[in-house]
């Protein structure tokens, strides 16, 4: 089983029962992201790729911030040369961060991403890669890369995925700026709170509610819901028929039938 770091330089990594809490922190940038911070939360879900003991992942900044979007200052000091005949290590360095969103995406876990403060640019793609994002009312969202020179290019698949092309269009195309119900309104955020301390609630009681889940149920039919992206509609129900049966062949379903016959929380519920 994959370990999590003890320390890391940019993030705070907690571990509370069958929960991680993964807390951008560089408050004093805003928790913009810098290649240390990227790598880090890399590395975190990769970790998390093989963890069962983990159900959720409870994403937040530091500071009433969720994530500023890319550290900026060192964006302009990274220009090195294309090698003869080689990639661009710019182009290198921008698919990193498209490495790390698939991962986020991809992760067994229930990723919870808890939204204050501002998620711009490259925050607006980690929210996206969220399965569940709850906003405060003041949270500033935008994509704010054309207005900078610069393509959203790792973040707009993402958010295309999310709220669709149509909508990815005009976001990405603008660099509008917009608050928090607005992100509910198109789909980016799931719940709308009034403040931090509302935001604390509200992550609870999602939390309280994926604890009654099973996990590997969990996993698989977040597999099935991504897989409905890609493939066409016969191949995606053959998928889920799969994985309906490895479900109901593994330990999970027949402890949770159990449990409603005998009308008590199955095994893995906690609280």
């Amino acid at each position: 089983m994959a370990q999590l770091a003890d320390k890391y330089q940019a993030l705070l990594v907690r571990q509370q029962g069958q929960r991680l809490y993964v807390t951008l922190n560089r408050p004093d940038s805003k928790n913009s992201l810098n290649p240390t911070m990227i790598d880090e939360l890399k590395s975190v879900f990769e970790a998390l790729a093989d963890r069962r003991d983990i159900k959720m992942v409870i994403l937040r900044g530091a500071g009433g911030v969720f994530c500023a979007g890319a550290d900026l200052k060192n964006m302009a000091a990274s220009n090195d040369p294309v090698p003869p005949g080689g990639k661009d290590p710019i182009a290198v360095w921008n698919r990193n961060f498209g490495t790390f969103l698939e991962k986020v995406t991809n992760a067994p876990q229930v990723v919870v991403a808890a939204i204050e403060g501002y998620a711009l640019a490259g925050g607006f793609g980690l929210a996206c890669s969220s399965d569940v994002a709850i906003c405060t009312e003041d949270a500033t969202f935008a994509m704010t890369e054309v207005a900078l020179g610069l393509v959203p290019a790792q973040i707009a698949p993402f958010v295309a995925m999310r709220i669709g092309v149509s909508q990815t269009r005009h976001l990405t195309l603008t660099a509008a700026r917009f608050k928090g119900a607005e992100a509910v309104r198109l789909g980016i955020g799931h719940y709308l709170v009034k403040d931090s301390a509302a935001l604390d609630a509200k992550i609870e009681e999602i939390c309280k509610q994926i604890d009654r889940c099973g996990p590997l149920a969990l996993s698989l039919t977040k597999q099935v819901v991504l897989a409905a992206q890609s493939m066409k509609l016969s191949d995606v129900l053959d998928f889920a028929a799969d994985r309906f049966a490895e479900a109901r062949r593994g330990p999970e379903a027949p402890e949770g039938l159990k449990a409603f016959a005998e009308k008590r929380p199955p095994k893995w519920a906690v609280g």
